[in-house]
This record gives structure tokens, sequence and C-alpha cells, in this order.
């Protein structure tokens, strides 16, 4: 279904042919934006490029990774979840109908466009970095890929576009060189670690998916099992950091790594008895000690930290 017929107007609303403004910036999102602006901030860290010469890079890639990129997937993922969201979230923009006809394709099409221009300026890396993301965007949600379908390679995908990629950008377009082992070896973990994250964000969602087919890990595996699962895949990376830290001669960041994910730990066994209710908790918690993480491992390179 496309056009009208798959729209609800929301009562005592007339439908607009063309959307407001305030509508169109719903759609991409912006509080989904901080994830990939935050990996962004510390890939230009780690990168160890002096900030005074390169604010303006730094700049247009945390334009890039957040409203660009970042808002082009949230419109590419609603406009194919549209019949979803009328299960989960019918007051977002096209299923309620204040993002009408075609609309949201259209915003998702142009956004693409921009976000290729934008990466374009940002040199070889840039637009090589915004390549990919765009792809894993539209892979993730329209078909025939919809990586999203099963929760083990959408949350895979969604980890390493949203922390990994900007990241590894970041230190390369800064740097105006090929990231190096050690930031390639650091951000993928920390992308590896999101998946966990993806996975609790699909709790709020778990009644439509399983009408719509969509296999989410809570889905497959059950809200108790998928948590576990979940914690699994935020834990093992770090710690796995907090070692090669050690062995990079970065004692004290490791120690500051280590001491955040105790704390996720702790969080982690109070969201467990009751993953459903508690999961949007852990995301204001655990979530936080997560990314501050990644920032003490993005100073941990920029010190200098190596194999």
């Amino acid at each position: 279904m496309s056009g009208r017929a798959d729209l609800r107007a929301e009562p005592g609303r007339a439908i607009r042919d063309t959307p407001r403004p305030a509508v169109v910036l719903e759609l991409l999102k912006p509080i989904t934006w901080f994830p990939p602006m935050w990996a962004f901030m510390c890939g230009a860290v780690s990168s160890g490029a002096a900030f005074g010469a390169t604010w303006h890079l730094a700049l247009a890639g945390i334009i890039l990774a957040g409203p660009l990129v970042c808002g082009m997937s949230q419109a590419v993922n609603d406009w194919f979840d549209r019949h979803v969201d009328a299960i989960n979230e019918p007051h977002r923009p096209i299923p309620s109908g204040r993002m009408p006809g075609r609309w949201g394709l259209y915003v998702a099409v142009a956004w693409t466009g921009v976000s290729l221009a934008w990466g374009a300026m940002l040199g070889f890396w840039g637009f090589l970095a915004t390549l990919l993301g765009v792809a894993l965007a539209w892979a993730y949600s329209a078909p025939p890929l919809r990586l999203k379908a099963n929760g083990w390679w959408g949350n895979l995908a969604c980890g390493l576009a949203y922390e990994s990629l900007p990241w590894i950008t970041a230190a390369a377009v800064l740097s105006a060189a090929a990231p190096t082992p050690e930031v390639l070896v650091i951000a993928t973990l920390y992308g590896l670690g999101a998946h966990g994250i993806m996975t609790l964000n699909d709790f709020k969602a778990v009644d439509g998916d399983r009408q719509s087919g969509i296999r989410s890990l809570p889905v497959q595996l059950g809200p108790e099992r998928a948590a576990r699962v979940a914690c699994w895949f935020m834990g093992v990376p770090q710690a796995v950091v907090v070692g090669l830290l050690l062995a990079m001669g970065a004692p004290v960041h490791a120690l500051l790594v280590a001491l955040l994910l105790a704390g996720q730990g702790w969080a982690m066994a109070r969201m467990l008895r009751d993953p459903k209710a508690l999961a949007p908790w852990y995301n204001g918690t655990g979530v936080l000690q997560f990314v501050l993480g990644m920032l003490v491992s993005g100073f941990a390179l920029r010190a200098g930290a190596g194999f």
C-alpha cells in the first residue's frame, strides 16, 4: 500500500498535501542524532588532530553524522515501517497522516542526496564513509535486504553504523589518512557493544514486530533471554577494550573504562529483574556509562596508546 490509502488522519485534522516543516523535523528524529554525533566526537579526539586547525572539519562531520545521515536513516526507516508504526506508534508523522501521501519517501530520498553531497565536501574518506552509511541505512530498512527483519543482522548493522563508522570517519577525515589499527579495533568493539543497546530499544515494539513478521531478538528469544543476550553484547566488547588499553600502556584509561563497566553491571542486574519494564531505565543509566567509556578510550588513543 502507498499514498493516502495507508495513512491515518488524526481526529479533527484535515490531511495537507505537503507536510509542515515541524513534521519533517519530527520525521528526522533529532533525539536519535546524539549517538553518531558522539561517536564522531570520540573519533575526532582519538585522531590526535589539533582542534584549532580542524574544528571546521569536526563541525562538518558532526552535522553529517547526526542531522544528515542519521536523520536520513530515520526517514527511510519510518517510510518502510509505516504499517508497523500504525500498530506500535500511530502518532508518528506517517501513520498519523501528518506526513501525507508519499512525502516520507520523498524526504528520505532527498536527504540521501544532501548527505552524499555534504560527505563529498569532506574528501575521499568522508565521501566513502557517507556512501557506506547511506547503504547501511537503506539495507537496514528497505526491501529486499531489510536487515531489521532479523534482530541479529539488523542490530549489528545499526550498531556499526551508529558507533563504529562515525568514529572511524572522524579519525580518517581529521588526520587526512587511513585510520590506524587501534582506531579500527576500538571503534569496532564499541559498535559491537551497541548491538545490545539496539536490542533493548526493540522492547518497545514487540507487539507490532511480532504481528508484522519482524524477528527482533525480543520476538525470537523472549524478553528475558533477549535482555541477557543484550547484556553480553554490551559487556564483552568493553571488557576486551579494558584488556587492550592495559596492553597498549594506558592503565589509567583502562581503570576508568573498567569502573564504568562495573556501573553498567549493576544496572544490568537491576534491569534483568524485569527487562520489558526496565529497558528504558537502563537506556538512561547504563548507556550513559557506555558512551562515557567511548570518550575515555578516545582520549587513550589520543595520548598515544597503541599496539
